[in-house]
C-alpha cells in the first residue's frame, strides 16, 4: 500500500499526464487565487486539490493478502481526492481557454485509470504504484451553487471554467504494526475444542420490582424476567463499577420458565450491608455451572438499586436560603455522583466523605438558594449514580408519599 507521500503522487501525475495538453503552456499546482500570479500570461492549466473524503468501502478490514487466518492488521486510510481544474488561456482570452479544457477533458475521459507506469517515479517512495486498487479518475460535476461557494473561498481569484474530478481509491497504509499469533497445538487442556450444549441458554430481559416500585431495596424479593430460567446451577451475578469485586446470589427455589426470584439481603441479615451494596445500577446477569461443564454466563441488564432516605433535618424552613442534611443508606462512596430533587431542581450535594464505620449511614448537606414557599410540602429525593431513592411509603392500606422525605417551606 502508499505512503502519506501518495497525495502529492496523484497531483504530481495529473501534472506530468495534463503537460502533453498544454503543449509548451504551464500547468500549475496552485490555489487558484496564486494561480497566476506569477506574471504567466500563456496557456495554462491549473490543478488543486480542494478536498479529501474517506471512502467507506475499504475501512473495515486489512486489504486482501496482507494477513493469513488468525492474523489481524488494521485496515488502511482509504481516501477520495476532489481536484478542481482550471484552464486560463494566452492574454486570458475565453476561446483559448476553452480550447484548452476541451483538450484536457478529452484526455482525462481517455485516461480514466493510472497505470503503474503512469505512477511509479513520479514521487519517491510512495508506493503508490504498488497498491492492489487501481487509480481511478472520475468526472465530479459541481452545480452552480457548489462551484460558485468554491471560488467564492478563493477571495481574490477570478472566475475562469473550471472542472471537477475524483481521484479514487488512494489506501495509505496504517502505521500501528498487525498481530501474528502462533498456530494453536492444543484445543483446551483435553484438545477437545468448544463445549456445546444442546439445551437452549438462559436470557434475562429485565426485572419486576415489589409494589411496582422503579428499583430495587434493601430486603426487596425481586422477581427476574427472561426465558429457559428454570435450569439448575444456576446463579445471579450482580457487578457495580465501585465495588472490584461481583456480588452473586443464588435465586430463591420457586423459578419457573421465565420467571426467576432473588431475595436482595437486608441489614437485619448483615449490619455492615450498607458499606458493601451501594446505591446505583448493578450490571447483572446470570452464570449457569452446568456439572463436568466449564461455567458461562449471558449478557448483562442493569438492575437499579435505590437509596434510602432515613431522616431530614431540617423539616420545615423558612423561605430563602435552605441547608438540609440528609442521612441515607446504604453508604455513599466518595466518587458517587449525588444529587437531590427538590420540586423541580436538581440540587448537588455539598462535598462530603464516606464514614469509617462500616455500620453507620451517610449524612449529607445540600444548600437549596431561594427555596419558595407553598403551601404543599416538597416531596424530596436522592439520586445516586442515577438511581432515585423511593418516596412512597407501602406500609399502609394506600400507598402514599413517606413523611421521611417531605419537606415544608414556609
Amino acid at each position: 500500500m502508499s505512503s502519506p507521500a501518495a497525495l502529492a503522487t496523484v497531483t504530481a501525475t495529473l501534472q506530468h499526464l495534463l503537460s502533453g495538453v498544454a503543449q509548451g503552456g504551464l500547468v500549475s499546482t496552485l490555489p487558484p487565487s496564486a494561480a497566476r500570479s506569477n506574471g504567466n500570461t500563456g496557456d495554462q492549466l491549473n490543478i488543486f486539490l480542494y478536498g479529501l473524503h474517506y471512502n467507506p468501502a475499504f475501512s473495515n478490514a486489512p486489504m486482501p493478502g496482507e494477513t493469513r487466518n488468525g492474523e489481524s492488521a488494521y485496515p488502511p486510510m482509504a481516501l477520495i481526492l476532489k481536484y478542481l481544474i482550471t484552464a486560463y488561456g494566452a492574454s486570458d482570452d475565453d476561446i483559448s481557454g476553452q480550447q484548452l479544457m476541451g483538450q484536457a477533458m478529452r484526455l482525462l475521459h481517455d485516461h480514466p485509470l493510472l497505470s503503474r507506469a503512469d505512477i511509479e517515479g513520479i514521487v519517491p517512495d510512495s508506493n503508490l504504484h504498488e497498491q492492489i486498487e487501481r487509480i481511478r479518475i472520475t468526472p465530479d460535476t459541481l452545480s452552480l451553487d457548489d462551484m460558485s461557494k468554491l471560488w467564492t473561498s478563493f477571495q481574490s481569484a477570478e472566475y475562469r471554467l473550471s472542472m471537477g474530478y475524483e481521484v479514487s481509491v488512494v489506501l495509505i497504509e496504517s502505521s500501528r504494526a498487525g498481530r501474528a499469533p502462533l498456530p494453536v497445538l492444543k484445543r483446551g487442556e483435553t484438545d477437545r475444542g468448544a463445549d456445546v450444549a444442546a439445551a437452549p441458554s438462559p436470557s434475562l430481559l429485565g426485572f419486576r420490582f415489589p409494589n411496582q416500585k422503579p428499583s430495587a431495596e434493601m430486603g426487596d424479593t425481586i422477581t427476574l424476567l427472561g426465558e429457559h430460567l428454570n435450569m439448575p446451577n444456576i446463579a445471579v451475578r450482580l457487578r457495580h463499577p465501585r465495588l472490584s469485586d461481583p456480588i452473586t446470589l443464588q435465586p430463591l427455589p420457586d423459578s419457573t420458565e421465565t420467571e426467576l426470584l432473588l431475595s436482595l439481603p437486608s441489614v437485619d441479615d448483615d449490619p455492615e450491608l450498607g458499606s458493601k451494596w451501594p446505591a446505583g445500577f448493578y450490571a447483572t446477569s446470570l452464570v449457569i455451572s452446568p456439572p463436568e461443564t466449564p461455567a458461562w454466563s449471558n449478557s448483562s441488564v442493569p438492575l437499579p438499586f435505590s437509596p434510602n432516605i432515613v431522616t431530614i433535618d431540617p423539616t420545615s424552613a423558612p423561605a430563602g436560603q435552605v441547608v438540609l442534611t440528609v442521612e441515607c443508606w446504604p453508604q455513599i462512596k466518595e466518587k458517587q455522583q449525588v444529587a437531590l430533587v427538590f420540586g423541580e431542581r436538581l440540587i448537588p450535594s455539598d462535598p462530603f466523605t464516606t464514614p469509617a464505620d462500616p455500620t453507620a449511614a451517610s449524612v449529607l448537606t445540600f444548600t437549596i438558594d431561594d427555596a419558595v414557599a407553598r403551601t404543599a410540602p416538597y416531596v424530596i429525593r436522592l439520586r445516586v449514580d442515577g438511581v432515585d431513592s423511593n418516596p412512597v411509603d407501602f406500609t399502609g392500606a394506600t400507598p402514599e408519599f413517606a413523611d421521611n422525605q417531605k419537606v415544608t417551606i414556609t
